[in-house]
């Protein structure tokens, strides 16, 4: 029975992030979608780069590394609790095995 309660958290955790994944994805392309409004209405206007599309360049350039390194610390934070979990189930699986071996 823990092994399943294990699994639907482990379940949960999962959809959570994706969902995470999913909103910051939405967002990456809302601000892509921005900037090239923003270098379409430049170009009409015969405008050249300004401080603004400087500004949101960075902005995007952050935003993309904020991205990786959380997927990136999801994913870490994941395969600890995975091991943690594996060095559970041996622990589980030896007591049950000096138990029934006695």
């Amino acid at each position: 029975m823990n092994l399943r309660l294990d699994a639907d958290v482990q379940k949960l955790e999962a959809e959570r992030l994706r969902k995470g994944k999913t909103k910051a994805e939405e967002d990456l392309d809302s601000l892509k979608t921005d900037y090239k409004k923003l270098r379409l209405s430049m170009r009409t206007a015969g405008l050249g780069k300004t401080s603004e599309v400087a500004e949101l360049e960075g902005s995007l350039y952050r935003y993309r590394n904020q991205n990786s390194a959380m997927e990136l610390r999801a994913s870490l934070r994941k395969i600890k609790e995975m091991k943690e979990r594996i060095e559970e189930l041996e622990t589980h699986c030896k007591i049950v095995r000096s138990g029934s071996s006695t």
